[in-house]
């Protein structure tokens, strides 16, 4: 099993990531939901993941598999809700508008620094396009204060719970068949995207309901990318994670509309890199946004076993100080 050993969070992670045995499921229901941000319009639907086992990564023959998907590993992933797509900018600007001051609020969240550039390729922020050009740091103070608001505990997702609910079920390169000839009903990538990204839900959904898994913009993980990541699982593992230590590099998953379809499979793995963010004239660069990755974004997930206010604390305060 994997253990975390930050003294605040030393635990073995045999229920929800980063979160002790005693925090209780406090949902008798499992369904989807639709989740309002208190005092605005803007909502979002969240779907039910049911608990169960995969073979997490690729096998030796997939076409186009790479050397950090496997050897593929039985996992074992908790229930958990996910976004049914990418954060949009409708709800990530509620957080980030460049018109407010980018200190402390009274809910006690700092905003983004302004972006010095436009990131949206000029398309602008309303529309349903998915928010982009964050960094890890950023999506994660969007789910801090998305919890300050609405009193739900929300997260990036794992690799490990990523991959199971792209795949909902299946065990093929791509969740609905072996080879790509489908791909174009399910994803935006450089065979038809226009080399930009595009407004969500606008293809087919996967068979669990979840849009825009694959391509669009790849999507940021909880985890420290490692090339050995399956090497270092063991065998039967419950809910992995690859616990953060440094900015660099981290793990993002299911492509982008740039990448070709090989890159879009269900088991295929994106190290963050630091040229993404090169062209950044700040001394020190921002730690908000990546100006040269419009193609980066995230959803967010809700685990069913949510933890208590300083369970929650000691979540945040942990991967927002990682250097």
């Amino acid at each position: 099993m994997v253990q975390i050993r930050n003294a605040g969070l030393a635990i073995l992670m045999t229920g929800s990531l980063y979160l002790p045995a005693k925090a209780q499921n406090q949902d008798t229901s499992f369904a989807t939901y639709e989740q309002k941000i208190p005092n605005t319009t803007v909502s979002f639907r969240m779907v039910p993941i049911p608990a169960g086992s995969f073979l997490m990564g690729s096998p030796d023959k997939e076409t186009g598999r790479r050397a950090d998907e496997g050897p593929a590993t039985k996992v074992f992933v908790d229930s958990f809700w996910m976004e049914e797509h990418e954060v949009t900018y409708d709800e990530y600007v509620l957080f980030s508008d460049e018109e407010r001051d980018p200190e402390p609020k009274p809910d006690g969240i700092t905003r983004p620094s302004p972006p010095y550039i436009d990131f949206t390729l000029g398309m602008g922020k309303g529309g349903g396009f998915p928010a982009n050009s964050m960094s890890q740091y950023g999506a994660l103070m969007y789910c801090q204060w998305l919890y300050k608001k609405t009193g739900i505990f929300y997260r990036l997702p794992t690799e490990a719970e990523w991959e199971y609910a792209c795949r909902a079920g299946s065990s093929s390169a791509y969740p609905f068949r072996e080879d790509k000839q489908q791909l174009d009903q399910y994803a935006w990538y450089a065979a038809n995207s226009g080399n930009r990204y595009h407004a969500v839900k606008q293809l087919k959904p996967n068979a669990w309901g979840l849009y825009d898994m694959l391509g669009n913009v790849a999507e940021w993980t909880l985890d420290q990318y490692q090339a050995d990541y399956f090497k270092r699982l063991g065998r039967d593992v419950r809910n992995p994670l690859m616990q953060p230590e440094s900015k660099y590099p981290l793990s993002l998953r299911g492509g982008d509309f740039r990448d070709e379809a090989s890159a879009l499979r269900s088991a295929a793995r994106i190290p963050s890199e630091r040229k993404w963010n090169a062209r950044d004239p700040q001394i020190p660069k921002s730690k908000w946004w990546n100006a040269d990755a419009p193609f980066i974004g995230f959803r967010i997930v809700r685990p069913v076993k949510q933890p208590d206010a300083h369970e929650a604390g000691l979540f945040f305060a942990r991967l927002l100080s990682i250097k």
